[in-house]
């Protein structure tokens, strides 16, 4: 059963945002901001296709293997708890937030996420998980495809440099063996992956609100997202 419509009605009173863009934009860190100065619960719809790239590995199925990825994803039970600028991914009972943040699997996001059969299936489960509205939703295709109707839609980006130098800082942090110029270079090869794909490209939604985050900080993208869905809230 589609919910979209339901969403739109249940959600009336508080309203779904949308933000896309690319990877190493600050998607993550401007979402769970926002989220947090709203009140909102956060859904982090790369996550979704994180976990399913790591349940197929561990489970060795091939991130080629369309029907075994869709049977995942269609048992798929997850819970998302924001936790200060954390937000938990709870897949089965299992926190999976760090164990979905290598290289490797991120890479396996990109690759299951071309699958129409996985994306059907999460299609569903992420408008269920914001029927009730009051949510911030980041991904690469939230405002085009999961939530056309989304009440405010922003496209988050930055130049390659910039966000090549920030996923090389984050993994850099977390101990990840690596260099910048393989950073941006399999930063490169996932924008192509992503905008190249037929089904649900990375595309800015022609309702959304560009943002360039190359010389702006966090602070200040939020405090502009937030002025705009603040004006959306008093409209609604």
């Amino acid at each position: 059963m589609v919910k979209t419509q339901l969403m739109k009605e249940v959600a009336k009173g508080l309203p779904v945002v949308a933000i896309d863009g690319p990877a190493g934009a600050g998607k993550s860190a401007v979402s769970k901001r926002l989220t947090l100065a709203l009140g909102y619960q956060l859904l982090d719809t790369g996550a979704l296709y994180r976990s399913i790239a790591y349940l197929a590995q561990k489970g060795g199925i091939d991130w080629q293997d369309e029907q075994g990825l869709a049977e995942i994803a269609a048992k798929l039970e997850v819970d998302f708890r924001l936790d200060g600028e954390i937000n938990h991914l709870h897949v089965g009972g299992e926190d999976l937030t760090e164990l979905i943040r290598s290289p490797e699997i991120s890479v396996g996001a990109s690759i299951v996420s071309r699958h129409p059969m996985v994306r059907t299936a999460l299609l569903q489960l992420q408008r269920d998980l914001a029927s009730s509205g009051g949510v911030v939703a980041e991904g690469r295709d939230v405002g085009t495809v999961v939530f056309p109707n989304a009440d405010a839609k922003f496209f988050l980006t930055a130049s390659d440099e910039v966000r090549a130098q920030r996923r090389y800082d984050e993994l850099i942090s977390k101990g990840v063996e690596t260099d910048f110029e393989s950073t941006l270079k399999e930063m490169l090869e996932r924008d192509e992956r992503d905008t190249g794909r037929e089904l649900a490209p990375l595309i800015q939604a022609e309702d959304a609100i560009l943002v360039d985050s190359s010389n702006t900080g966090v602070d200040e993208v939020v405090a502009q997202m937030l002025a705009h869905v603040r004006q959306v809230e008093a409209a609604l």
